[in-house]
């Protein structure tokens, strides 16, 4: 006898019971082509079913009342037919396949189940049940192949009815779920694995149970019970189950276990994210010389991607306009830091734990901040618990603050340039699941390495600034002296504080005879160098000047002078006012033209030869005279004034002309509306603006 299939009986318990349901054509019976025929004990075809008929080739009128073995049987097996006969009618069963003549003359093998049947009458009948052994055997081997390839299967699958209740795991699928397959069948995938994306899984079967069409390769990941403590991935692929007739039985899903390969491709995810934002910090990080926008950079890169919180602390003496060199930490005591930036992955409380941007906090050296300084070393916090909360944060009520934000874990890394400790970049993960790693922390000192250098050019930036603004400063005139006749209002602007301090300049120097030389300058270049050489052309201005030379003289020997100098070039206008014979002698060194403003408002720009820059050598320079009428004036400035990065120069040119036209204001009015009004607002190079009115007699 055979064994039951415990699936099938699995099936039978989980099918519900209810009204006799009519079997669509094409089913396993159908394919077999199962035959029915009886025999009475004589041996005579009683019964003849209409699938016999399909079977062997004879019509029920051909073969009832006929005896079996004449009809059916080769004569050969005639005996050995009878004996069989005999035996059945005596009550026992056989089966087996055997050679059965058909209508055509030919041999062809059935497979047959005989067995005994009475009637009221208590008569005895043999009853055959045939099929094609051919058929039949087909089956068998498809069947064992599909229960072997099931059972056997490294690929998990199930077997889902309509209502997508399971009714078939194998043990592959049972090992990947870490739940018996009684724990499934009958059981609705929300029911038998919570922990997956039921919704996603349920909405994949019902597409495929409504369309027929598969959804393939399905990539799936959470916790299998027998792992919960790491992600697991699973392919997964979805094909509808028809019978023959093209009823629908359900569907099929395979399982493939790609835990590892998820593993592997997240890693290479996170290296290739890890390579990124060490290339865009290298475009995005130092972008200007100005010390909090740096900061901020570093923190623009680190979050979201690398932390939910970032914090940028210097240590403050790097703020001191005292200190010229980088600090250096004492290594053991408390340390106190500037803030200069603050960046949240999101809203929340946990962004005001941090000192605000500009405040300066003192940290005692139990303080994880002071230890990253002090050590120069990175402090991975991978899980953080009360103390050490206590330990990241400035106080009590910021710990309290991290704590109700879910911060679960921290990372300080120093910012080092040039062999000094600097800083430190904080970092906090609330939000983000996975604390941070030792990959993660690579990662942050690299960053906070590029950044350290950046920042620590900042701060000589702003060194060398405060430097050359003052050299600048003191070198140009404070107040210029009131001179007879002239009424004069000034500005200078140093570049912005992103941008270095050019050599720009102005003079208002006294002549003989109630005269007045009004001198405008620009040393090419920037910096230091640009300063002092600035101071040395004011210099030789104001000694040539006391010589009372012509303005182009005086020019000449600047020139002779710039050439001296190393690599050194200048523009200037040197201007001789005389407000007694209201006569204005001019010469020009590759400078703008200063503009005069007439009486009746009309501005417009001196049409005076414009001259080589000082510097060039041995080419003359020329004097141009114009009359100033009182109430006429004399604007004189430097191409920070008007010069943009994306303006033509003369659009510009004509800007300030309609500026100075029209209805008059006073000198300081005047000053503070051109410098507001035309200066680029990047303030990328120095402004000199000098204007001067002549007064009536």
């Amino acid at each position: 006898m055979r064994q039951t299939d415990p699936r099938r009986e699995d099936l039978r318990r989980i099918a519900p019971l209810g009204a006799p349901e009519p079997s669509t054509p094409g089913g396993l019976l159908d394919v077999l082509g199962i035959a029915a025929v009886v025999l009475d004990s004589s041996g005579r075809i009683a019964l003849w079913s209409p699938a016999a008929e399909q079977l062997f080739g004879y019509t029920a009128d051909e073969a009832l009342g006929r005896s079996a073995a004449k009809l059916l049987v080769d004569p050969q097996h005639v005996p050995l037919v009878v004996e069989l006969f005999q035996q059945v009618l005596g009550g026992a069963s056989w089966s087996g396949g055997f050679p059965v003549r058909v209508k055509d003359g030919s041999l062809r093998m059935f497979e047959f189940r005989n067995m005994r049947m009475q009637d009221q009458q208590r008569n005895v009948y043999a009853l055959g049940i045939a099929t094609d052994r051919e058929a039949l055997q087909t089956v068998e081997t498809d069947v064992a192949l599909s229960m072997r390839l099931i059972s056997q299967s490294p690929i998990g699958l199930a077997v889902l009815d309509t209502d997508l209740r399971y009714v078939l795991v194998n043990p592959a699928l049972e090992r990947i779920n870490a739940l018996p397959a009684a724990q499934h069948l009958g059981k609705r995938v929300a029911e038998a694995m919570p922990y997956l994306d039921v919704d996603a899984i349920e909405s994949a079967s019902r597409q495929v149970l409504a369309t027929g069409t598969p959804l393939l390769d399905q990539y799936a990941v959470g916790r299998a019970p027998g792992d919960p403590a790491q992600d697991h991935a699973w392919s997964v692929s979805y094909f509808r189950l028809e019978d023959t007739g093209g009823k629908v039985l359900g569907i099929a899903i395979s399982v493939i276990d790609v835990t590892e390969r998820h593993l592997a491709t997240t890693e290479m995810t996170r290296a290739r994210q890890r390579l990124a934002m060490i290339a865009d910090a290298g475009v995005r990080i130092g972008t200007t010389l100005d010390l909090p926008h740096t900061a901020r950079e570093l923190a623009d890169i680190v979050v979201p991607d690398l932390a939910d919180l970032a914090a940028v602390d210097v240590l403050d003496a790097i703020i001191d306009e005292r200190q010229s060199g980088p600090p250096v930490s004492n290594g053991s005591g408390p340390a106190v830091f500037r803030a200069l930036a603050v960046k949240a992955a999101y809203r929340t409380e946990a962004s005001r734990a941090p000192d605000p941007a500009g405040n300066v906090a003192r940290y005692d050296p139990d303080r994880l901040i002071t230890q990253v300084v002090n050590s120069g070393q990175p402090i991975l916090v991978p899980h953080l618990d009360d103390e050490s909360l206590r330990r990241v944060a400035r106080d009590d009520y910021s710990a309290a603050l991290l704590a109700r934000a879910g911060a679960h874990s921290y990372l300080g890394v120093p910012l080092t340039a040039r062999g000094a400790v600097i800083g430190t970049l904080s970092l906090i993960r609330a939000r983000t699941q996975a604390p941070f790693d030792e990959d993660d922390q690579l990662l942050a000192s690299e960053l906070a390495a590029r950044a350290a250098i950046s920042i620590d050019n900042a701060r000589l930036y702003r060194s060398e600034r405060r430097t050359v603004l003052a050299l600048q400063r003191s070198l140009l005139p404070r107040r210029p002296p009131v001179q007879p006749g002239l009424e004069i209002a000034y500005r200078y602007q140093p570049a912005g504080s992103t941008h270095e301090v050019g050599g720009d300049w102005f003079d208002v120097l006294p002549l003989s005879g109630d005269k007045t030389a009004l001198v405008v300058g620009d040393v090419m270049g920037s910096g230091i160098t640009a300063a002092a050489t600035m101071g040395q052309l004011r210099t030789a201005t104001r000694t040539l000047t006391a010589l009372d030379l012509e303005p182009a003289a005086v020019l000449s020997h600047l020139d002779e002078v710039a050439t001296g100098l190393e690599q050194t070039f200048a523009t200037c206008v040197y201007v001789s006012c005389d407000p007694r014979t209201t006569r204005c002698r001019i010469s020009n060194a590759g400078h703008l033209p200063p503009i005069l403003v007439d009486p009746d408002g009309k501005a417009h720009l001196l049409d005076i030869p414009t001259g080589v820059p000082l510097g060039v050598g041995d080419v003359p320079f020329s004097t141009a005279d114009f009359d100033l009428a009182p109430g006429s004036r004399l604007v004189l400035y430097t191409d920070g004034l008007v010069e943009t990065r994306d303006e033509p120069i003369d659009d510009r040119l004509k800007a300030l002309l309609r500026m100075l036209s029209g209805p008059r204001r006073s000198l300081e009015r005047t000053c503070d509306l051109l410098l507001h009004s035309l200066r680029d607002p990047d303030g990328h190079d120095d402004v000199a603006l000098l204007v001067a009115e002549v007064k009536p007699g």
